[in-house]
């Protein structure tokens, strides 16, 4: 394994930790807003991942995907605690609190895409570090700082969008899957949460070709949105 390979592995271990903190605590924060203090008084509101942590989720399955040389990369945290009952609107408020979490994977890839447009367009030598950064690359001639700075950000909104895509598939236990089950009549209830027992399989089997699908179309936007500030 070269360095920038144990650079970058090490860089998306970091990330997901925060990443999956950030959307835990998102779902904890919409879930207080609209009426449900489970999360909130367990401490789930923060950034801490003490607070989220899930032992094989979020630190041995990662780390044997990161290390294993998966193509891709997913993870989850300790769930949420929610009391859907503590709801107004139940049906309503429980997506909302379901959806707070892709959501705040979706700003922070936005926030790390606008670090990149700056870094392109205002700090001197930061079009090549993007550049570099782009390619899953180090350019030892330019300045080292810079280039990882681009680098976090590059792979942090690689991360975030993985994880956004993951958890939106409608199998359950991901996100997606709560809100389709709350767009079910209630005589199919039955049979989906039978479903769901093979879900965590099922995910397994399928997520390595659904993640990728749309990631390429998401980087295409992506790349497509630097190089506009690139050629500018």
């Amino acid at each position: 394994m070269s360095q920038i390979e144990l650079v970058i592995k090490v860089f998306e271990f970091v990330i997901l930790l925060f990443s999956l903190s950030f959307h835990e605590c998102a779902h904890a924060w919409m879930a207080s807003r609209l009426g449900d203090q489970t999360a909130r008084m367990q401490g789930r509101v923060s950034l801490n991942p003490m607070r989220h942590i899930d032992p094989i989720g979020t630190l041995l399955f990662p780390a044997l995907m990161i290390f294993g040389g998966v193509p891709f990369l997913i993870g989850w945290a300790k769930p949420t605690p929610v009391i859907t009952r503590n709801f107004k609107k139940i049906r309503r408020d429980d997506n909302l609190t379901t959806l707070a979490g892709p959501a705040s994977n979706l700003v922070l890839v936005v926030i790390c895409f606008v670090a990149l447009v700056v870094m392109i367009t205002v700090v001197p030598g930061g079009q090549d570090a993007v550049v570099s950064a782009a390619n899953f690359d180090i350019n030892p001639a330019g300045e080292t700082s810079l280039q990882g700075v681009a680098l976090l950000a590059w792979l942090a909104i690689q991360v975030n969008l993985a994880l956004m895509f993951f958890n939106l598939i409608p199998i359950p236990p991901l996100d997606g899957s709560h809100v389709l089950r709350n767009m079910l009549p209630y005589n199919a209830l039955g049979t989906y949460d039978q479903f769901a027992r093979w879900g965590f399989i099922v995910i397994l089997l399928l997520g390595r070709y659904i993640v990728p699908f749309f990631m390429g179309p998401a980087n295409a936007v992506i790349d497509h949105g630097l190089g506009f500030f690139l050629k500018g």
